[in-house]
């Protein structure tokens, strides 16, 4: 006879995240008007959401995304390079409504995105 133990299923949840969570970079804190951008200038920034829950767990990370930039300004695509999955979409969307300065030719801007409940 095999004895089998089985744990809640929000314990494994709660595991899982706390050891995703520890494998992140340590991260500095910033305010969100410190986010690192590439070579063109922004002229409109959104600052991300934060998950309600992420906040409430105090959890805080650096989400790097690849944005494709048009000739207008405007963020055609956006493209995650790393980061907390939890924070990810929040930044990619925030990302999207970005604008930049016109340029003659499109451009791969990098972006970290930081997130600190404070």
């Amino acid at each position: 006879m095999v004895t089998v133990i089985t744990r809640p299923r929000w314990t494994t949840f709660v595991v899982l995240l706390v050891l995703t969570a520890g494998l992140t970079n340590s991260v500095r804190t910033f305010a969100q008007e410190d986010q690192e951008v590439g070579s063109r200038k922004v002229i409109t920034r959104v600052a991300p959401q934060y998950p309600t829950w992420a906040r409430s767990m105090n959890l805080k990370g650096v989400v790097k995304v690849e944005a494709v930039v048009a000739t207008n300004g405007v963020v055609k695509t956006v493209e995650v390079k790393g980061g907390h999955p939890v924070l990810v979409q929040s930044a990619m969307n925030a990302v999207r409504q970005w604008k930049w300065e016109p340029a003659s030719h499109e451009s791969r801007e990098s972006i970290e995105v930081k997130f600190d409940p404070q």
